[in-house]
């Protein structure tokens, strides 16, 4: 019986999700949801308590499966933590820069809009976003382990600093509709991370 609530409240998660990626959270109503889902307004609240409730299992879910991916990523590999951080943010660059909205960063599209909305979501990106910059920082220092990563950074403070970064960049990249910033971003990145020379 979990197995089908879990299945049932996933459905309703995945078809909400391109909504609110393509319009915001606030701009899509309740009703356009459960055209989505094609489900009535009772299975809804069966499993969300209010369109905020949805919002945050939403982020919940999201910072979930890219913490799986950035596990995948980050972790041991042959190749150099210096090559897995510099192929995380080309593929951010690449995912970012186009018009389509998968794969779009939803810290980018839903941060402002909901920060003074939702103290829920607020709490769910602030801790979602504090996880990625945790694995960042940890990559980071794998990386001034095997010398691939300057050792002259702090790697918190870094990890921060890059993912903010990062985030604008996204954010100037949707603003401008090119990728400039986020070419900007690959290039500091770049220079801050490889370690000195000589």
């Amino acid at each position: 019986m979990r197995a089908a609530y879990d299945d049932n409240k996933a459905h309703i998660l995945d078809s909400g999700r391109p909504l609110i990626e393509s319009k915001g959270f606030s701009a899509v109503g309740l009703a356009e949801i459960l055209q989505a889902a094609a489900i009535p307004k009772g299975s809804f609240y069966h499993y969300f308590a209010s369109k905020e409730d949805f919002g945050r299992a939403l982020l919940e879910r999201y910072f979930l499966d890219y913490g799986l991916r950035l596990d995948d990523l980050f972790g041991p590999s042959e190749r150099s933590a210096f090559d897995r951080l510099m192929h995380y943010w080309s593929q951010w660059a690449k995912s970012q820069a186009g018009n389509s909205v998968d794969a779009k960063c939803l810290v980018v599209k839903l941060g402002a809009e909901v920060a003074d909305l939702s103290d829920s979501m607020r709490d769910c990106l602030r801790q979602g976003t504090d996880d990625v910059i945790r694995r960042l920082r940890d990559c980071i220092l794998s990386g001034q382990e095997d010398g691939s990563v300057s050792g002259q950074i702090e790697a918190q403070q870094s990890a921060r600093m890059l993912y903010q970064m990062w985030l604008g960049a996204s954010l100037l990249s949707k603003l401008h509709r090119d990728d400039s910033a986020l070419q900007a971003a690959l290039l500091v990145t770049q220079k801050m991370l490889a370690p000195a020379h000589g």
